[in-house]
This record gives structure tokens, C-alpha cells and sequence, in this order.
């Protein structure tokens, strides 16, 4: 079972020596590595030409951006899977792979675990993701990269991801394959990868722009317009439709003002019942 890891990089050698080192430890050997740099100015490329006999392919020039980046690495991708170890992520522990390798089967789309969070001051904790994922899971968050092994076919697929999108094209991809698509998935429980906090995903600086972008998906393939992420307002003629697409468990959280709409209307019913009954 072939993994391919993908590695994409600006700028940090620092970060692109801690990553490779987690990768070259690892005691399961079945898997390609895959740099694509985006044409780094300190002194990136140099480690990158120094080590590259132990990468299958690398490559460094301008992108356009994180998911062009990742989506170069996809195209060049040979293996069953795809675990994106980006730049400054690592693997937990050298065995990880190992550990992981009787959970990559042939009919499982997506294998997850967990991720070990590393503060700035040094302290962390265990991201433990649930068994279950469904729509409500998504309005809170999304899995971690670095923990998740993507079947590569399903690129082939549904597509790469979008370029149009700065921030959350990941979790737009997961939210098709697993809400709408209904694509089998597995959780282990293991930590996979350490996540450093302070990286793009995790800036305060882009809390806007997380929502402004989910607003953005939600509203133009499923009619559903996000509101504060946990809540949701679903027009009433696809309302039915998306229903039946994604978890039948899913619970839909109404704002206040649509509420009081319902809330108005059997009022306005039973009143004028009661005006019927009087006459």
C-alpha cells in the first residue's frame, strides 16, 4: 500500500527540515515524498537539492497559493493514499506509519487519527476527532490534513481542490465526500502528526475570512446560507433536497428571526381558527 506525502513549503527551511526528518524516520518504507516549493529565497532549495534522492519528485517554482501548491502535488501523486505533511508539521512518532498501514484498505475512502497540538508557549494537547463525523461536525470545524489519508483516486473524482478558495477548500472538500456523498471513512486512534499553532489556519487575522468563504460554498452548491456557523437558515424549496443528502441525524439550528416567523404564522393559524369558530 503506497502513501504519498506531500510536502509544500515557503520560506521555511526550518519548518521543511522538521517535516523530512519525521518522514525519513519512519520505520514503514512503502511511500513517496513529494516537495513542492514555491520558489523559497532562504535557502530552502538548497536542503531541498541536498536531500533529493530521497524525494520522488520536487519541485520549486511561484504558485498561487497554498491549494495550487497542494493540487501540484496531487497531480504527481502515485500512491493508493495522500497525507499532506505541509512545511513545519510532523509525524508523531516513527512508527506511525506502521500503525497505520492495516487501516489502509482498498474500500476505505478516508482514514483519520488524531493531532497532537503544540501551542507557542510549549504546551499542547490531544485533537481527538470523533467516530462519527456528519454535517453538525462541519459546522464546528474539519478534519486535520496532516492526520487524514485521502484515497488518491478520489481527487480523480470529485476534482482538486479549489484555487478560488484561500482558506477553506480542504474543509469544502471533506464536506462533499463525507456529508453529500456519503464516502466511507475510518477513524483510528492514534495521533498521527503534530500541529504547530500560528500557522495560516489557525491566524486570528482570518476568522473573517473562514466565514466569509464557508458562507461562500454553502450558499452557492447547497442553498444553505451560514449565518454564525452554528447557525443555519435553508431556503424553503431546497430545503427538503439538501435534507435528504446529507446525515439523516443532522439537527438544523434556525436563527431567532426565522423562528419567530414560524412561531408568528401558527400563531396567525390558530387565530384564525379561533375567528372561524367564533363566527
Amino acid at each position: 500500500m503506497l502513501v504519498s506525502i506531500i510536502t509544500i513549503n515557503l520560506n521555511d527551511k526550518t519548518g521543511l527540515e522538521k517535516t523530512c526528518s519525521s518522514v525519513f524516520a519512519q520505520t514503514f518504507k512503502d511511500y513517496e515524498h513529494i516537495i513542492i516549493d514555491g520558489a523559497s529565497i532562504d535557502g530552502s532549495l538548497d536542503y531541498i537539492e541536498t536531500h533529493k534522492d530521497k524525494f520522488t519528485y520536487w519541485i520549486s517554482e511561484p504558485d498561487s497559493g497554498v491549494y495550487n501548491a497542494m493540487n501540484k502535488g496531487i497531480r504527481q501523486a502515485k500512491g493508493d493514499y495522500v497525507l499532506f505533511l505541509n512545511s513545519g508539521d510532523i509525524l508523531y512518532n516513527e512508527n506511525v506509519f506502521s500503525k497505520v498501514e492495516n487501516s489502509l484498505v482498498k474500500d476505505i475512502d478516508l482514514v483519520y487519527g488524531n493531532l497532537w497540538i503544540e501551542g507557542r508557549k510549549g504546551e499542547g494537547f490531544t485533537n481527538k476527532y470523533p467516530g462519527v463525523i456528519d454535517f453538525n461536525f462541519f459546522k464546528r470545524t474539519s478534519l486535520g490534513h496532516a492526520a487524514t489519508f485521502i484515497k488518491r483516486t478520489l481527487f480523480e473524482t470529485y476534482g482538486v481542490y479549489r484555487t478560488d478558495l484561500k482558506i477553506v477548500s480542504d474543509w469544502a472538500f471533506f464536506f462533499e465526500l463525507i456529508c453529500l456523498e456519503k464516502r466511507s471513512y475510518l477513524k483510528i486512534d492514534t495521533i498521527i502528526a503534530v500541529f504547530y499553532e500560528g500557522g495560516l489556519s489557525t491566524a486570528s487575522s482570518y476568522n473573517e475570512l473562514h466565514k466569509e468563504e464557508r458562507k461562500k460554498v454553502l450558499l452557492e452548491n447547497y442553498d444553505l446560507y451560514d449565518i454564525n456557523f452554528d447557525q443555519l437558515l435553508i431556503s424553503n424549496k431546497q430545503h427538503q433536497k439538501f435534507y435528504n443528502k446529507i446525515n439523516p441525524r443532522v439537527e438544523l439550528v434556525t436563527t431567532n428571526r426565522f423562528f419567530l416567523k414560524i412561531l408568528n404564522s401558527i400563531i396567525g393559524l390558530f387565530a384564525f381558527i379561533l375567528k372561524k369558530k367564533r363566527s
